[in-house]
C-alpha cells in the first residue's frame, strides 16, 4: 500500500468520512480513493493537494458541501 494511500485511509477512519466525499471534497473526484485502492498512481502534485487538504480539513467543510 502506498503512503498516500496508508495516510487516506487513516484520514478516513479518524473524520468517518466515506471515500466518495473525500475525493469530491479533497480533487473534486468522487473516485479518487477507489481508484487509488485499485493502484492508481498519484503524481506528486495531486498527493500535494490531498495532503494539503487533509492538513487544513475542518469537519465542518463537509456540511457546507
Amino acid at each position: 500500500m502506498s503512503s498516500i494511500l496508508k495516510d487516506v485511509e487513516t484520514f478516513l477512519q479518524a473524520h468517518d468520512i466515506s471515500p466518495t466525499a473525500f475525493g469530491d471534497l479533497a480533487m473534486k473526484d468522487r473516485h479518487l480513493v477507489r481508484q487509488l485502492r485499485a493502484g492508481r498512481y498519484c503524481f506528486p502534485k495531486t498527493e500535494a493537494k490531498i495532503r494539503n487538504f487533509m492538513a487544513t480539513y475542518r469537519p465542518d467543510q463537509s456540511a457546507a458541501a
